[in-house]
């Protein structure tokens, strides 16, 4: 079973690297994804060079089926924020060495 690292977790994380108390990391990391949600909304992309992109587009409305009843409804139309690996990470992730 895979373990998803929680807000928790990175503060906790943090926390053991520094000299910061766990209210200040909290507060910069609340802060840090503040900024990553409000850049999402306001310019639909995010980019953090060596990790990837954050993009933000819309869906439109859609046919679609509750599968408790079989019957037919149509889903409003939404945004979906979807995340681009960067080559490099992309690299590190599959244990290769990119060439400059």
């Amino acid at each position: 079973m895979n373990k998803t690292l929680t807000k928790a977790e990175i503060v906790d994380y943090i926390y053991e690297k520094t000299d910061l108390n766990r209210a200040e990391i909290k507060a910069h990391v609340e802060t840090l994804l503040d900024i990553m949600k409000q850049s999402i909304k306001r310019d639909h992309s995010l980019l953090i060079s060596g990790f990837g992109k954050f993009e933000a587009y819309d869906k439109r409305a859609r046919k679609g089926r509750n599968p408790q009843t079989n019957e037919t409804i149509t889903l409003p139309p939404r945004k979906v924020v979807v995340f681009r690996l960067s080559r490099k990470f992309r690299g590190e992730l599959n244990g290769e060495e990119l060439e400059d």
